[in-house]
């Protein structure tokens, strides 16, 4: 199955932040995989902007490094290489100051799109957007892209709302959340809303419970510093895993366009009711021989920050009144995954007698690895000697059921920075929804400061704390096992 290409109209992106991280591992790379797809118009043009001292041969040959290091090993494309460093170029430019900003406007051309990646630290948003405006970059059609961590609580949230809405309309302002450019998490709005056969069932009539579960077998890495003081509630929970949740819940929206989707999306946070204590587990991960742990990670050695979470949690409205959410989120955990599993009730009245056991239909969205849909369907055990009934999985494996090209599909940053010069908001976070779910966060992060609360210790390598299995034993429940 080969992918339809619609290039995109010509375009001139500012990546600040250029020398950075994030440029040289995911954006870089990313468009250099869009260019070799057929996606970027011959005009494109990439400019790095950053503090460092550095000219376009130097950038361009950092930005080679990086795809070589970070690209697509399977299909390298080293032939298109040298044509894709001619559409890039750099220039040194003082974020807080007046350097180098009449420079980088020269290279910006009339009848383009501009977009202005802020691949940058928060407290930079507000510089870098009023000397856009101050220096005559940026205009009412050009588009701006900030990255997480958007606030670090509703206060913050708001003055950097703020700050952006007084040189850019929301219009122009992509909040970029990595996980809504993955494939599947498109393809569950597809599977619920494209599908008869499951939206007559999405409520809480027919399901049981759903569990989302984003799983990491990492430590906190070279991220020791920022995530100290944001922990997995603030760097996960509040955007990774609300977006999903809000995708699993939400309402059809009336069409499938930006702000029809943000709605509904806005109405399931706030109808999130606040968390009783008792619902959260929070944990750090254990020193495990040589293997150490959290708080030598972060080099603290009286560190309070939760690496782990785990929750349950409701949305009070007719569709899911009752039916519980399950989140769980954490790091140096057994396996690397992300799933999202819909566990349906158990039939009314069980024909096979007690014998038959307990099976229940669950539908398993697949995030990473391999990413997929697995439907669990009941079926008879094949051969004699009665009525024996098996669980056995209908399996849409994407790289299996639509064939090799489909490994080829852009990854999220690919498909979002194309989403940006399309102008679709679709899968971009709205002000209004970043605001509405640290209202949800702030209170259950404040509550354990009020009760002075110290995680639970969890071992390296295993699922959590043992307080996240009983979360969902006493609902004589337990969580699906966490495997790559």
């Amino acid at each position: 199955m080969v992918s339809r290409v619609i290039p995109v109209d010509p375009f001139d992106l500012v990546i600040f932040g250029g020398t950075g991280d994030l440029a040289r591992r995911k954006i870089l790379p990313g468009l250099f995989r869009r260019f070799c797809g057929g996606q970027m118009p011959p005009e494109a043009r990439i400019i790095g902007a950053a503090r460092s001292d550095m000219d376009d041969a130097g950038f361009r040959q950092m930005v080679a490094e990086s795809i070589h290091e970070f690209g697509d090993k399977r299909h390298p494309h080293e032939d298109q290489l040298p044509a894709f460093l001619e559409r890039v170029s750099y220039e040194t430019v003082d974020a807080t100051g007046d350097g180098g900003w009449t420079a980088l406007k020269a290279r910006l051309r009339p009848g383009t799109v501009r977009a202005f990646y802020f691949s940058v630290g928060p407290s930079l948003f507000g510089d870098l957007a009023e000397r856009l405006r101050g220096f005559g970059l940026a205009d009412d059609d050009s588009r701006v892209v900030v990255e997480k961590p958007f606030g670090h609580d509703l206060k913050s949230a708001r003055a950097l709302n703020a700050t952006l809405a007084r040189h850019f309309s929301e219009q122009q302002i992509y909040r970029i959340d990595h996980y809504l450019g993955k494939e599947t998490v498109q393809n569950l709005m597809a599977v619920r809303f494209g599908n008869m056969l499951f939206e007559p069932l999405w409520n809480a009539q027919y399901v049981d419970h759903i569990q989302i579960t984003v799983a990491e077998t990492v430590g906190v890495g070279g991220r020791g510093g920022y995530y100290d003081k944001s922990g997995a509630m603030r760097d996960m929970v509040q955007n990774h895993l609300m977006q999903l949740l809000c995708l699993i819940a939400m309402e059809p929206p009336a069409r499938f366009e930006p702000d029809s989707v943000r709605d509904e999306k806005l109405k399931v946070i706030r109808a999130l009711d606040p968390v009783d204590w008792h619902h959260i587990v929070r944990g750090q991960y254990a020193p495990d021989g040589d293997t150490p742990g959290y708080r030598h990670d972060v080099e603290d050695p009286r560190s309070r920050t939760e690496s782990f979470v785990a929750l349950k949690c409701h949305v009070s409205n007719w569709r899911w009144a009752g039916t519980p959410f399950y989140l769980r989120t954490g790091k140096k955990l057994r396996a690397r995954t992300s799933e999202i599993a819909v566990v349906f009730k158990d039939a009314p009245h069980s024909i096979f007698g007690a014998d038959a056991g307990r099976h229940r239909n669950v539908l398993s969205i697949r995030l990473q690895p391999n990413e997929g849909i697995t439907l669990g369907v009941t079926i008879k055990e094949p051969g004699p000697g009665g009525m024996r009934l098996v669980d056995v999985p209908l399996d849409m494996t994407f790289a299996d059921a639509l064939g090799p090209d489909v490994e080829d599909v852009p990854d999220a940053y690919e498909r979002l920075i194309m989403d940006v010069i399309r102008g679709n908001q679709t899968l971009f976070m709205r002000g209004d929804e970043v605001e509405a779910a640290w209202a949800w966060t702030d209170p259950i992060i404040e509550g354990w400061i009020a009760r002075n609360e110290v995680p639970k210790p969890y071992d390296v390598g295993s699922s959590g704390p043992d307080d996240s299995l009983m979360l969902m034993h006493k609902d004589g429940r337990k969580w699906r096992e966490i495997r790559s």
